[in-house]
């Protein structure tokens, strides 16, 4: 698996499994001579344009923003009918089994969730800002009082 990340979080991503990292501020990741059956933009800074030379030719691209302009919505409705290189837009569901498997891989100490930060629901502001800087890394946690908590 090859991953790409800022400099800062090198070794964060190393530990996750990665086994090659390209560092974007030193390294322009899109002259790399690897070419990949799937990229998955898991933050929505790239495009299909730019990551398509870096597909193999029934590469598929996906990723976790609708692009600019919604571009990867109507990309997943027309690649499919052509051969090649495509976009999908998967729309997220979440099974029972699914919430098994992770909660089977958290208590195995194989599933490593990545926190930036926590806040206080009454701070949903501030977390909100936060993340719209496109300075974080990994998640922003909204914490919850429970029952039995009075709120903040």
């Amino acid at each position: 698996m090859t991953a790409v990340c800022n400099t800062k979080n090198v070794d964060l991503v190393r530990s996750l499994g990665a086994d090659v990292v390209i560092d974007y501020i030193t390294e322009d990741y899109t002259k790399t001579e690897d070419r990949f059956d799937f990229i998955f933009d898991a933050v929505g800074k790239s495009s299909f344009r730019i990551c398509k030379p870096l597909l193999t030719p029934i590469g598929i691209y996906i990723s976790t923003e609708l692009g600019k302009h919604g571009a990867n919505v109507w990309l997943a409705l027309i690649t499919p009918v052509f051969k090649g290189k495509k976009v999908l837009f998967p729309l997220p569901s979440i099974r029972p089994e699914d919430v098994h498997m992770i909660q089977a891989l958290a208590q195995q100490g194989k599933f490593k969730p990545v926190i930036d930060r926590t806040y206080p629901l009454d701070r949903i502001v501030e977390a909100y800002t936060y993340v719209e800087t496109g300075q974080k890394t990994g998640n922003v946690v909204i914490t919850m009082p429970g029952p039995s908590q009075p709120a903040q």
